[in-house]
């Protein structure tokens, strides 16, 4: 792969209008400031990350760790870009090197735009409606490709969707976002049919045509005969870099505001990313701020930049192999530092061993598989058979933009997946209660 060509402000959908003259703001600039103000993006506050929406003790919700991951993400590339400037200074194209900060912020700002309500276990809550529950009875109405891209439903493929297809009343291309950003948000870049045991996959079926294009277009080779494989877009390992440095080290924080790390262990895991030289320097920080929660804010802060600084090495060094598609792992496995990697590798274990199986997170998780599993057999119920009284009651509830009638069984389940998977977990509460008589207008 090579930068040039990686690097395109050709729009999808607008391709006919492509300007390549200097602007105020560029079509990348243009890309951040789309999705800040975009519905889906808003939608992000009310959705769940790993704990519960907060009460009196605020946590992350989606939004605030795309607005954070966005905010690494940026810094990582702009150091990338700096290094990468020096090295190609006497190449025609260096200048477009500036621009990897705006499109890796854009794209950790999209990252996580097609999870659906109460965290993971709601990706795994649609997943399993088909593969475990009511939804098998679907296969034989399915190709292969179909049937394997609702069994493994990913968020990130559905990111993707989210951007890419046009919803009813709206225009060719989505959100006519730059080739550039949507090929930076794909991080498993391949077809449903290879998502194996972990069940990741990079689009669905019915966008592996407009993922072709965008991969032609950036120079982005395919790995298969059949064009459902291809090498990653650059970016992606900034981008995920970004999310697993955020999510990893705001988990810790998030689980000592509520408790269920204990303040000692908190600061023992953050302190393991301090070099021994600067070490005594943080505890003389430390011992001037007598806030638990400032301790832990400025030792998260001090962890999240020395992660940043050893992934951007990282890629730095192993650009060759990234453009050649040769990198094995992230650009965490690949940091040189030996007590970064340790130290992430710690607060990894302690968030599987206490933070995800901690009671309020299940609680969210069956909950929020309870809500999704009804709310998917309903709606379904109604796109396939709108004959039915019921069946054209409910489908009222569906915003327009969602095609339930769409020629093929296909395209209707996804009409519901579209809808579902854009709840915030709010709504998909209140619709739940409303459907099963809990909840009722006020009379």
């Amino acid at each position: 792969m090579q930068w040039p060509l990686l690097i395109s402000s050709k729009r999808l959908g607008l391709e006919r209008y492509h300007d390549p003259r200097s602007h105020t703001r560029s079509d990348f600039q243009r890309d951040f400031d789309r999705m800040i103000f975009s519905s889906p993006f808003r939608r992000l506050q009310n959705k769940t990350q790993v704990f519960p929406l907060p009460g009196s003790i605020f946590v992350h919700n989606r939004l605030t760790h795309s607005l954070e991951v966005s905010s690494v993400g940026r810094s990582m590339a702009n150091v990338v870009a700096d290094g990468l400037r020096v090295k190609y200074a006497s190449r025609s194209w260096v200048g477009i090197l500036q621009h990897l900060g705006d499109i890796v912020a854009t794209a950790c700002l999209c990252h996580d735009l097609g999870n659906p309500p109460f965290g993971h276990s709601g990706e795994k809550a649609i997943g399993t409606f088909f593969s475990e529950q009511r939804g098998r009875d679907m296969r034989g109405d399915l190709t292969e490709e179909q049937w394997a891209d609702i069994i493994n439903f990913e968020g990130n493929a559905n990111s993707l969707r989210v951007l890419v297809h046009q919803f009813a009343g709206r225009r060719p291309g989505g959100f006519a976002m730059t080739y550039s950003a949507l090929a930076s948000i794909v991080k498993y870049p391949y077809a449903s049919i290879h998502a194996g045991a972990k069940g990741k996959f990079g689009f669905f079926s019915a966008e592996l045509p407009i993922y072709r294009k965008i991969a032609a277009e950036l120079g982005i080779p395919a790995l298969d005969e059949g064009q459902t494989i291809f090498m990653r877009h650059p970016l992606v390992y900034i981008v995920e870099a970004a999310d697993d440095i955020c999510y990893q080290i705001m988990d810790i924080e998030d689980a000592h505001k509520l408790k269920i790390l204990p303040h000692d262990h908190t600061v023992e895991l953050l302190m393991a990313y301090v070099p021994e030289e600067r070490k005594n320097h943080t505890w003389e920080t430390l011992g001037r701020v007598s806030d638990p929660n400032e301790k832990v804010a400025y030792l998260r802060s001090t962890a999240i930049g020395a992660l940043t600084e050893q992934c951007a090495a990282a890629f730095l060094d192993h650009e060759d192999d990234i453009l050649s598609g040769r990198l094995k792992g992230s650009l965490i496995d690949n940091m040189r530092s030996m007590q970064a990697r340790e130290a992430y590798a710690s607060c990894s274990h302690t968030a599987f061993d206490k933070i995800y199986s901690a009671t309020e997170v299940v609680d969210i998780e069956l909950a929020g598989h309870r809500i999704i599993t009804y709310l998917l057999g309903r709606l379904l119920e109604a796109v396939l058979h709108p004959e039915e009284y019921a069946s054209r009651l409910l489908l009222h509830k569906i915003p327009e933009q969602y095609e339930t009638d769409a020629p093929d069984r296909y395209g209707r389940i996804l009409s519901v997946l579209d809808h579902v998977s854009a709840m915030t977990d709010v709504y998909a509460l209140d619709l739940f209660r409303k459907l099963n008589g809990h909840s009722l207008p006020a009379v």
